[in-house]
């Protein structure tokens, strides 16, 4: 699978629903590049770098995460350049490198999540790092010809997720934000969610992309959450 041209300075792999691996994305600046998210394992990065490299591109200066999910988070020991994550990211994953001292942790994961096994077939240990950067509330990256505006907000489905911004190119990464929370019995906090549509309403975007979906228009994306949950 290769690099999917979003606009001149923005390319994505596209999500693979049958192993529930994320989109990963990848934005070109005149002087750095930034990947979103780290993937699901080494093994998703490489297929990632993979396509990066078919496209003549560098491999990313820089990472960002989304949230602390692990379809997201447990490639970042395989990535390139520096990782950058919220602080309650990397306590997250401080959490799962603690459980995964205990060699019965992966076999567990396993065994609760039919896509984890098929990701970490025959492998007998977890590799989780935090990030080399950690943030409270929002940091920019000029990457030079585009910005990368990276901001905490509320959101139902975890209360680390990070969106990412590009304005030259009216982009906006929201990672898993619009979903439901997956650890705590699929629940959906709609006072949570209307409050996210409404920093969505406030930003002036074409692109809304979303890790596990295809890229929406904003008025799309919008209407589509107000059927689901108004």
């Amino acid at each position: 699978m290769g690099l999917t041209q979003l606009t001149n300075r923005i390319y994505f792999l596209e999500h693979d629903p049958e192993a529930d691996r994320p989109m990963l994305a990848y934005l070109k600046g005149d002087k750095f590049s930034l990947a979103i998210n780290a993937g699901y394992s080494a093994s998703h990065v490489q297929d990632f770098y993979r396509a990066i490299a078919a496209e003549q591109l560098d491999k990313p200066d820089f990472t960002v995460i989304t949230h602390w999910h692990y379809d997201h988070t447990f490639g970042m020991h395989a990535i390139s350049g520096i990782s950058i994550a919220h602080d309650k990211t990397n306590a997250f994953l401080k959490n799962q490198q603690a459980l995964a001292e205990n060699p019965g942790y992966i076999e567990s994961l396993k065994k609760e999540d039919a896509y984890f096994r098929k990701e970490y077939c025959g492998q007998k240990q977890l590799n989780i790092a935090l990030s080399d950067i950690s943030f409270s509330d929002n940091i920019t990256l000029d990457l030079g010809g585009i910005t990368a505006q990276i901001f905490h907000t509320v959101s139902p489905h975890a209360t680390d997720t990070v969106c990412v911004y590009v304005p030259e190119e009216k982009a906006l990464f929201l990672g898993d934000a619009t979903s439901e929370d997956f650890f705590n019995h699929g629940y959906m906090d709609t006072n949570k969610l209307h409050s996210l549509m409404q920093t969505i309403r406030t930003i002036d975007c074409r692109h809304c992309m979303l890790s596990h979906c295809e890229p929406l228009g904003r008025e799309d994306l919008l209407a589509y959450l107000q059927s689901l949950y108004s």
